[in-house]
């Protein structure tokens, strides 16, 4: 049974991480570089929020929302 964990371990040790161990090698030498994948992830986050405020501003400009005011009729 401790041969399947010590394989588990072996397997994420030795293969899995390994790109993660680049990673941290690489910040010790350069750090924009190292972080390159989150910036991408960034720029993505922002041109996305661009484009949904930009989308919001159209529907709210072509008044397509019911804007009035109704409460519940328990109150």
């Amino acid at each position: 049974m401790s041969d399947l964990f010590y394989g588990i371990e072996d397997l994420f040790v030795n293969y899995l991480f390994l790109p993660f161990d680049a990673l941290r090698e690489m910040q010790l030498e350069n750090w924009w570089t190292a972080n390159f994948m989150s910036w991408v992830f960034i720029i993505i986050g922002m041109v996305a929020f661009v484009y949904w405020m930009l989308e919001l501003k159209k529907y709210n400009d072509n008044n397509e929302e019911d804007k009035s005011i109704t409460s519940h009729s328990y109150l």
